[in-house]
């Protein structure tokens, strides 16, 4: 390789970098802290808007003093549900959402010779989108819930996208420690935006800011920062991609579904694949439950104050990026599976101390955080590098919205178990240590696909170690 090709190289690598920097505040400050925050307290005030104007105060004497107005209900197309389970309902709606749009989104990169373009537009709906719920003021969720929708859909689409760019942008054996190092630079960047956002809302009285204003200015920044650091990626990534077929308009949105259709046909073919997938699909979802519910855990289980748990996201924010860098690091010696077989028995670990964490003891609470933070990112990117090698050519695009498609379709499963167990129960011990069973089980299965048969049988060159 000449030195102009090395430095090309290099400046494409910083371009697919600088994308998970910028979309991570969309999914650590806009979805997982400031929208369970806010979205619900503005579907409780329509809530208390319908009991002044109907005269209905039932709901009010059916509920405790502190949350009542949660349990009121509000409507949308019909339907009435409690204000308090909206953020639930929009999490499942705009997963649902996102199932139907990514193959489309898979099969426009697959046909156009500018995959860079189709990763731009992505990028502009989410990021507009995320900006544009500073306006959801007052009682006007319904504005803010399809903002919130519209904004995954930028979110997941610009994801396949980018996940096909790894093929065209490292090699075979390099690819494990540039998607690792992709994962926790993004987990670098989605924790320096969360912690400035929340030392300017934890300052909004000093400020003269009230609560609603400060958090929809978090909204708004977090779009801006999205928008920003996706110029560089812009500018950076490959301009000129193959397509594997020629489609426009209308015709690419029929393909879109027809491609996943025969994707699935075609995949058939490469059992080992779906194999893996599979096993991915399993402990994907264990680690997406374990990070949606460890804020419910603490405040409900362990009686953590909002402070604590505030702390203990940006805790696993930073050590996420050391341990995207550390799981990197140990692929080169261990292997792409080695290394996540490693890292999914440390899960099993992380979560049987979780079930010892005494009540109001932070600092048992925030080991177990730095164990989830150096799991957290490592795992996920091994997978997705790994995956890489098993996609047949020029299919890039095409199996990484299959893969997407996978996760998000099956992304219920593990927050199933978890209410399940814990209704059962009556103990969310019991039941986050029940999420156990998704890394075991994913543990087995990835140690039973035999990895470099199946990178073969797609027709691709396995790396030297793995």
């Amino acid at each position: 390789m000449t030195l102009a090709e090395t430095r090309d190289s290099k400046r494409e690598r910083w371009g697919w970098y600088f994308y998970d920097w910028a979309n991570s505040p969309f999914y650590s400050s806009v979805t997982t802290v400031f929208g369970a925050l806010y979205m619900s307290s503005v579907a409780a005030a329509d809530a208390k808007q319908n009991i002044t104007l109907n005269g209905d105060r039932a709901c009010l004497n059916a509920a405790g003093a502190d949350d009542k107005l949660n349990h009121c209900d509000v409507s949308l197309f019909g339907l009435h549900f409690p204000a308090g389970s909206l953020w639930g309902y929009l999490l499942s709606v705009a997963t649902v959402v996102q199932v139907l749009v990514l193959p489309i989104a898979g099969a426009v990169a697959d046909r156009s010779r500018n995959k860079r373009t189709i990763l731009g537009w992505f990028a502009v709906l989410g990021a507009a989108a995320s900006a544009l719920m500073f306006f959801m003021a007052g009682s006007d969720w319904q504005l803010g819930a399809a903002l919130f929708v519209l904004a995954n859909i930028g979110y997941g689409g610009s994801l396949v996208v980018y996940y096909s760019f790894l093929v065209d942008i490292a090699t075979p054996d390099e690819r494990d420690d540039v998607s690792a190092t992709g994962w926790a630079f993004g987990y670098l960047g989605g924790g320096l935006a969360l912690a400035l956002q929340l030392a300017f809302y934890l300052s909004r009285e000093s400020l003269g800011i009230d609560t609603g204003l400060a958090v929809r200015i978090c909204f708004l920044t977090s779009g801006i920062w999205w928008a920003v650091f996706t110029v560089p990626t812009l500018r950076r990534l490959p301009r000129v991609h193959v397509p594997t077929a020629t489609a426009r308009g209308v015709s690419v949105l029929r393909a879109g579904f027809g491609e996943l259709r025969q994707t699935l046909g075609e995949a058939k073919a490469y059992p080992l694949t779906l194999a893996f997938l599979g096993s991915y699909l399993l402990f994907a979802d264990g680690i997406n439950t374990v990070v949606t519910v460890s804020a419910q855990y603490g405040k409900d289980e362990l009686r953590f104050s909002d402070e604590v748990l505030i702390i203990t996201v940006l805790v696993i924010q930073f050590l996420a990026y050391a341990g995207g860098v550390l799981h990197g690091l140990l692929a080169r010696r261990l292997g792409a599976k080695r290394t996540i077989l490693v890292s999914l028995v440390l899960w099993v670990v992380v979560l049987g101390g979780a079930y010892f964490v005494q009540p109001k003891q932070p600092l048992q609470f925030f080991a177990v955080a730095i164990g989830i933070g150096l799991v957290l990112g490592g795992t996920n990117a091994l997978a997705r590098s790994l995956f890489s090698q098993m996609i047949p050519a020029g299919k890039d695009a095409q199996y990484y919205s299959l893969y997407v498609v996978g996760e998000k379709g099956t992304s219920w499963l593990g927050p199933l178990v978890f209410a399940g167990v814990g209704q059962a129960t009556g103990s969310f011990r019991l039941a986050i240590v029940a999420l156990v069973v998704f890394f075991v089980l994913g543990f087995v299965f990835v140690a039973l696909v035999p990895v470099r048969r199946a990178i073969a049988a797609a027709g691709n060159r396995p790396p030297e170690v793995l």
